[in-house]
């Protein structure tokens, strides 16, 4: 089974508090497999490849914002989260985790099994993502020689996770109504040859809009039921951290 919980907005430094205990917890077994849901106020992290001169924004200007810019333990470069963006911490025991063949999953397994996620959720609003090669996360558009970056392939989800023991955490941010011009802080993942772009920007004038649009929390519970479908396990809403450490 996948529980997971929505929390809404957490300041990234709790939130990253709140990923070590579930890990420890995980790791001692005293909780199963995890999705922790939620938004950032804006805020910039470097994974351990990430380059410094890939923040191009001033120390004084980000100081100014308010932003904050931490240096954390995950894959992959300099990402931003901010408001309108749906962020996922799976805490995974990868050990307890098949794929298709029967085989446990290895870690690149559990990214493209990620990517899968959000690539249905994506297509559940109508809006065709794909993978490009050698590039990890989630993707539209398509290549055409000649047209610039904005118009070329665009990134609407990134991923960055650590494995531990065999255990997950860090993950995904998927762009969901998030303003793209505060992507300009950054060279977004260190790709500088393609744009970002979010579901709202995405999404097909004709296509069937939910009732209550694109909130986070409704997109948050889909994105639940693809972890569920994609990973094949039921899965379990759950209503605070403190229910979810009493059981």
């Amino acid at each position: 089974m996948i529980e997971y919980l929505w929390l809404g907005r957490v300041d990234y430094a709790e939130a990253l508090a709140m990923q070590q205990q579930c890990v420890e917890l995980r790791h001692s077994g005293r909780i199963g497999n995890l999705v922790l849901l939620l938004e950032h106020p804006p805020v910039l992290t470097l994974g351990r490849n990430a380059r410094r001169e890939n923040i191009l924004a001033s120390d004084a200007l980000l100081a100014a914002r308010g932003i904050t810019v931490h240096s954390i333990n995950r894959g992959g470069d300099v990402t931003y989260h901010g408001p309108g963006q749906l962020v996922g911490y799976p805490i995974f025991d990868l050990r307890s985790l098949t794929g298709s063949s029967g085989n446990r999953l290895g870690p690149v397994d559990f990214v493209r099994q990620m990517e899968e996620v959000l690539i249905r959720l994506c297509g559940s609003f109508g809006i065709l993502g794909g993978r490009v090669a050698g590039r990890t996360g989630v993707w539209v558009g398509s290549p055409q020689p000649g047209l610039p970056a904005q118009q070329q392939e665009r990134k609407i989800a990134a991923i960055g996770v650590h494995i531990s023991r065999g255990i997950t955490s860090h993950g995904f941010a998927l762009n969901v109504t998030t303003q793209l011009e505060d992507f300009q802080w950054i060279v977004p993942c260190g790709i500088a040859d393609r744009a970002v772009t979010s579901m709202k920007a995405e999404i097909p004038a004709s296509a069937q809009k939910p009732a209550d649009g694109l909130e986070l929390e409704t997109v948050a519970n889909r994105a639940a039921l693809y972890f569920g479908q994609v990973f094949g396990q039921q899965v379990l809403a759950r209503e605070s951290l403190a229910s979810l450490f009493a059981q």
